[in-house]
């Protein structure tokens, strides 16, 4: 969070707790964010150290301020107690939930953990829950949520926030009438604390594929930091996907420690808990699951093997929570996710359009694995965003190339880095694909486009595609803004589509 933003959620009445001497009722780390009575967290940071801002955080009402070695050098001479700690992080993590009364203790934690389908887990698995009655509170990419109504809030883009923030929306959340929290939990978030005083009901791991290396120095860290959750500290019961190659050696792993594993198998792996066949339907995908050994037919609002995937995760979380699987299937047949795998309404006659967050080259294939298969061809508008890991721009291009017939590339979230150095590179994995394709072979024959703008590239594909043709604009998903240069621009795939259709007459 950044320091001029604030935190609007935080419940009514805080408990407090009582820190160095003093008695704190919040905990902040945004130093204009601080309320009388807050502890300020003077964490180090990647431009700058808080320490610097906590003669600031003490004139707004500060009561204490916990910070490391460094900053404790930094923060001069002050008027309240100052706590030292060698990894200030994950203290502050602990003395968030105490300042807030612990209110994960009074919810039933369910969090979802790996690199593709977090967020559509999570809105499958509440709506089962909703379905059996509970109310749910959501916590991830797209926000957070009660019982499918949004709660508005000051916040960065972040799947899982910062600790302060993660315990004040717990207790607002059990304030309200919360009884269950489903929950996305990033490696950031593992890896820097965020959750380090949360215990979990269950504890679930989609897969692992390419994401994350400008902060995880290599893929077996990138593991690592996942692997964290599933301890008997941290989770009362885990289930891993192990069609994953990386779910098969954690479950093997949390297995040793005696904690209770559900496992998860669309591939047909042998001894899976829960495993399923599927078939495509006009209104998403017909299910049929046996999950502890008894059979259940279900209908997913959403298409595509991979949200069967995400389903079967789902279910394996209701089934190692020991709720009703019978009773909460009927909640799949209504699930939306803003931003994944997203239909775009047009007229007749217009091609088929879906908006999906996939920004990685493993939900890239599962995305348009999911839209192909139709009489018309297959045209993708693909993008990367800037000042993030750039490992991945080839190989998301190199996939497109081979799924679609025709790859339009163009700008993401470019950030502060050039927009045409990011799309040369998505390019270059397209040309490399095409280039190295057997011949005859789809990849072979791939039209490969540099759209330029994203407006003006999604305006192209709508003028190639025809009304038997799937557009696949994938990236952003749901998000309404662009980072450009600095600023954030007003920006909707699912809205320019619309707008763009209309303009040229469709």
């Amino acid at each position: 969070m950044n320091a001029d933003e604030g935190w609007s959620l935080r419940p009514s009445v805080v408990p407090g707790a009582d820190i160095a001497g003093v008695h704190a009722s919040g905990i902040t780390l945004a130093s204009g964010a601080v309320r009388p009575g807050d502890l300020y967290a003077a964490l180090p940071g990647q431009r700058t150290h808080g320490a610097r801002y906590a003669a600031d955080a003490v004139s707004r009402g500060a009561v204490a301020v916990l910070t490391d070695a460094e900053g404790a050098d930094l923060v001069g001479a002050l008027d309240v107690p100052v706590v030292v700690d060698a990894d200030p992080r994950r203290r502050m993590a602990r003395l968030a939930a105490e300042v807030y009364g612990r209110p994960a203790e009074r919810l039933t934690m369910l969090a979802i953990t790996g690199t593709n389908g977090k967020t559509t887990t999570s809105y499958i698995l509440a709506a089962a829950l909703e379905q059996l009655g509970h109310h749910v509170g959501t916590v991830g990419t797209l926000g957070f949520a009660l019982d499918g109504v949004i709660l508005p809030s000051a916040r960065t883009t972040v799947t899982t926030p910062e600790s302060p923030d993660l315990q004040a929306l717990f207790a607002l959340l059990a304030e309200r009438g919360a009884d269950t929290v489903v929950m996305e939990a990033s490696s950031h978030a593992l890896a820097l604390g965020r959750v380090e005083a949360v215990v979990f009901d269950v504890a679930a791991f989609t897969n692992l594929g390419w994401d994350h290396r400008d902060f995880h120095p290599t893929q077996e860290d990138y593991f690592e930091a996942k692997a964290t959750l599933f301890t008997p500290e941290r989770t009362r019961a885990a289930v891993f996907s192990v069609d994953d190659e990386w779910g098969v050696r954690l479950a093997a792993r949390v297995r040793a420690t005696g904690l209770p594993v559900v496992t998860t198998s669309l591939d047909g792996v042998a001894g899976a808990t829960v495993t399923a066949t599927w078939r495509a339907a006009e209104a998403g995908s017909e299910v049929s699951v046996v999950a502890g050994g008894r059979p259940y037919e279900m209908v997913l609002s959403l298409p595509g093997e991979h949200n069967v995937r995400n389903l079967l995760t789902a279910t394996g979380m209701l089934l190692a929570a020991g709720l009703d699987v019978g009773a909460a299937t009927p909640g799949f047949a209504d699930v939306t996710v803003p931003g994944r795998m997203q239909r775009v309404r047009l007229p007749v006659g217009a091609p088929t359009v879906y908006v999906d967050f996939a920004h990685t080259p493993q939900a890239v294939e599962a995305a348009l694995d999911a839209v192909k298969g139709g009489p018309g061809r297959t045209v993708v508008v693909l993008g990367c965003g800037g000042d993030r890991d750039s490992g991945k721009r080839g190989p998301m291009g190199r996939v497109a190339a081979e799924r679609a017939d025709v790859v339009i590339v163009t700008d993401d979230n470019p950030r502060s880095e050039d927009p045409l150095l990011i799309r040369q590179a998505v390019l270059a994995g397209a040309y490399e694909a095409r280039d190295t394709a057997d011949r005859g072979s789809r990849a072979a024959a791939c039209d490969i486009i540099d759209g330029g703008d994203r407006r003006s590239a999604i305006a192209a594909a709508l003028a190639l595609a025809g009304a038997d043709d799937v557009v696949a604009v994938l990236g952003k998903g749901h998000e309404t803004g662009q980072e450009v240069g600095g600023r954030l621009l007003p920006f909707s795939d699912a809205d320019v589509v619309i707008d763009e259709y209309r303009r040229t007459g469709g």
